[in-house]
């Protein structure tokens, strides 16, 4: 049996990218398709794909009615991303989240919503499987090597600073860092922010410049050497096999999974 699918922000690159592989999938059927771009086009038609018509519409929840859908996939941005999530968990409808933005205090809230519906939510800063690997790897990295910093580039048209990604492996990176006191260099930034914005006691610098897709890396300092580990995105397509991984693990998982790694077995 398909799985009926309604993708969220369906005409942004990313969401062209989530319909082109529904259509790829045997047991994947598009449904849906929300956005504020184009509303009325057939969505298939718009890239080519020989398949039936899907209308773009702007309201997810008549939409939810309208489809009955197994499974919403959002990729908007952080404006709408969290009404989204409540309005599927509302309807009752797995979701599973790509926007970035998502704070802590936004996943309190989630739970919060999800208390006594228990609907399935997926929520990943990261669908590359590689910058899945990068995070683990940096992770592992810091029992040996205590100095860290990171740098990530984006395309010029992310408007999150730092990326979900960034945080999350600051995150991953401060459970194993050491807790011994460093010596404290007292700088001086000639300009504000120089040094990066902060994490987890980690400086994470961000750059946005055209013809960059999604771009980390992850650089530990230590007596006489340097580590870099360093992941590419440099296709969206790169984040598919991640998204089709995340809708089947839909059916194995309860409640809500934070970090596509949750869904990995790297034994």
């Amino acid at each position: 049996m398909s799985k009926k699918i309604v993708v969220a922000g369906a005409n942004g690159k990313m969401g062209q990218e989530v319909v082109r592989m529904i259509a790829r999938v045997d047991d994947f059927e598009l449904v849906g398709a929300v956005d504020v771009i184009d509303v009325g086009e057939d969505m298939n038609q718009l890239l080519g794909l020989d398949e039936s018509p899907v209308e773009i519409e702007e309201d997810l929840a008549q939409v939810i009615v309208e489809t009955d859908p197994d499974v919403i996939v959002d990729f908007t941005n952080p404006q709408v991303v969290m009404g989204n999530i409540k309005q599927a968990i509302e309807q009752e409808v797995n979701i599973v989240v790509g926007a970035t933005g998502i704070t802590e205090a936004d996943l309190n809230r989630i739970e919060e919503w999800n208390q006594g519906i228990d609907t399935k939510v997926i929520i990943a800063p990261n669908f590359a499987i590689g910058a899945i690997l990068m995070m683990q790897f940096s992770k592992q990295a810091a029992k040996f090597m205590n100095d860290v910093e990171i740098v990530e580039l984006h395309h010029d048209k992310k408007i999150d600073a730092p990326s979900g990604t960034a945080i999350k492996t600051a995150e991953l990176i401060k459970e194993n860092l050491k807790a011994e006191q460093k010596e404290q260099v007292e700088e001086i930034e000639k300009l504000p922010g120089a040094r990066g914005g902060e994490q987890d006691g980690i400086n994470i610098h961000s750059l946005r410049l055209p013809g960059l897709v999604a771009h980390q890396e992850v650089i530990f300092g230590g007596l006489g050497q340097t580590l870099t580990i360093r992941h590419d995105s440099i296709n969206r397509k790169s984040f598919m096999p991640g998204v089709e991984l995340a809708i089947r693990k839909l059916d194995e998982i309860n409640g809500i999974v934070y970090g596509l790694e949750n869904l990995i077995n790297f034994n």
